[in-house]
């Protein structure tokens, strides 16, 4: 095969890169990406967002240009932007992991490592796997009401980023945060009433940083893992989280659990709902559902 033919059959391959993502330097990234992408197998390309949206405006006009493949290279909003610009396409999603949490990357088993994240890419193992829908908004790993989507509020008006950070948040607003009163629906069964801490519908298995929250959660079986957690008091938090980073949750006292394709939440006024940790106010009534092996990703 001469050099022309061999140019001609390389895939094209964007890197949509957050530079503003996580707690890392970019910079090394770069360098990484040159110096590790198979050249033989692709031809890429680097483009950086500035601004909300901008992957989905790049994504749509590379699609025109011919690009099947897309790396997020970032954290759990980058690759929740570029996810929402491929889903139900023949296009497949890469990612490269430099946020503060990682949850898709992570329960997929991507490595945090750069070089080993592109050595999955080189590879070009394609997975089909589902996400969910929150009002029509797409997410990967976990959507929900309540304490976590609170504190990403609160987190998303911090200058600092990381995970210390987000604990101090957490830490630092637990005492004066009050338990909602919910009503919920799981697929067609019966509406359920709760006075509750969370409630959280998950795709995947975690929030991010390992804290699992649905430790059963399958990527790939058509339905969203429910967690329900009831008010906690400061003497049981320590447990909880602890119980979050060793896949126990869902064998707390606290936690009631469930697994449905369709969930209808109701609440007494508009509030805070967060999708993949992005914080969102919508109204009294949230619609999430699931749709089966809609995204395609590039895995391990």
């Amino acid at each position: 095969m001469d050099e022309r033919e061999s140019i001609l059959k390389r895939k094209k391959i964007a890197f949509i890169i957050n530079p503003i993502s996580g707690t890392r330097s970019k910079e090394n990234t770069l360098h990484r990406i040159s110096d590790s992408i198979d050249l033989d197998k692709f031809e890429p390309e680097i483009l950086f967002t500035r601004k909300k949206g901008d992957a989905h405006q790049i994504i749509k006009e590379k699609i025109a240009e011919s690009y099947k493949y897309f790396v997020a290279v970032g954290g759990d909003g980058t690759v929740n932007e570029v996810g929402s610009a491929l889903v139900n396409t023949d296009c497949a999603m890469g990612i490269i992991p430099l946020g503060s949490g990682n949850g898709l990357a992570r329960h997929l088993k991507i490595p945090i490592d750069t070089e080993k994240a592109i050595e999955i890419i080189n590879r070009l193992n394609i997975d089909e796997i589902d996400f969910g829908t929150v009002n029509g908004i797409p997410f990967f790993c976990t959507c929900g009401v309540g304490f976590d989507a609170h504190i990403g509020y609160r987190f998303a008006k911090e200058k600092g980023r990381g995970f210390f950070n987000y604990v101090k948040v957490a830490l630092s607003d637990f005492i004066r945060y009050k338990p909602k009163k919910y009503k919920i629906k799981l697929d067609d069964g019966p509406k359920m009433k709760f006075r509750a801490f969370l409630i959280t519908c998950a795709n995947a298995s975690q929030y991010g940083n390992n804290a699992y929250i649905a430790p059963n959660a399958d990527i790939h079986d058509g339905l969203l893992d429910i967690a329900i957690m009831s008010p906690i008091n400061l003497l049981q938090a320590p447990a909880i989280g602890a119980m979050l980073f060793t896949r126990l949750i869902d064998k707390s006292t606290v936690m009631q659990t469930g697994r449905a394709s369709k969930v209808v939440i109701k609440r007494k006024r508009e509030d805070i709902v967060h999708f993949d940790g992005e914080p969102i106010i919508l109204g009294r009534k949230i619609k999430i559902k699931v749709v089966s092996r809609g995204l395609r990703v590039i895995v391990p």
